[in-house]
């Protein structure tokens, strides 16, 4: 399997960026990282291991990112405003910065669909809906889709721009409704075990109902807990049947 290091010195973020891909060919994944971690991370527990077979047969290239997370929703020192704002200039490092590098990676435009668990479905699922027009689909596995969730009773404008549950119930735009409305990976996954949270998918799946996007929302049983065995089986298993 090619795997290939790179860093830069982001302007947005003001501090150097890490990225690892995965693969030569096939549908390009992008990873967000759970909680604090880094770019590694599905590396080091074994995810990336569980798709190779995918990856080496070319249906999907993989890239893996760090994540901020703890210099904002993370970090209690931070004001609530000061969280924001760092969120807001990771998501323009995403697609001013990580999109062209996959872009040049690719030997041109190519499809991109965002994926995580936990804190990083948020983001994946974040990171779609606000820019349908440069992102294709997501796949979020036992995430939470309201910042409520995180920002610690904070919640201004850009919050709620950046709070999928609350502006995507509100999106009426006839433009980005129907570039929603034309994706066809846009995947919510959760088990019923320990600390899943099957409701938040479902809460998710309820508001795109209602605005005609076409989605999945994927329940597994009780047995699935909020841990690296659920994600190593649910990733395997959406690129096997859609990709």
């Amino acid at each position: 399997m090619r795997r290939e290091l790179s860093s830069w010195w982001s302007p947005h973020l003001d501090r150097s960026m890490e990225i690892v891909s995965y693969g030569h060919f096939g549908q390009a994944i992008l990873l967000f990282p759970s909680a604090a971690a880094d770019y590694l991370e599905y590396e080091r527990f074994h995810l990336i291991e569980a798709i190779a077979p995918y990856i080496n047969a070319g249906r999907v290239k993989v890239y893996s990112i760090n994540s901020i997370n703890s210099e904002s929703w993370l970090n209690d020192k931070l004001h609530g405003r000061q969280k924001i704002v760092r969120h807001m200039q990771y998501n323009n490092y995403i697609v001013d910065e990580v999109v062209p590098f996959i872009h040049r990676d690719c030997d041109g435009l190519t499809s991109i669909i965002t994926a995580g668990v936990s804190l990083g479905a948020f983001h994946a699922a974040n990171t779609l809906f606000r820019r349908p027009d440069v992102f294709d689909g997501v796949i979020a596995m036992s995430g939470i889709y309201d910042l409520k969730s995180y920002s610690k009773g904070y919640f201004d404008e850009d919050c709620y721009f950046n709070s999928p549950m609350d502006y995507m119930a509100n999106m009426n735009d006839p433009y980005w409704l129907r570039h929603l409305q034309s994706k066809h990976h846009i995947m919510f996954l959760s088990g019923r075990g320990n600390y899943e949270d099957p409701d938040a998918s479902v809460a998710m799946g309820n508001i795109l109902t209602a605005k005609g996007i076409p989605h999945e929302v994927d329940l597994w049983g009780w047995e699935w807990t909020h841990d690296w065995p659920t994600w190593r089986a649910m990733l395997p298993n959406v690129i096997a049947r859609r990709f």
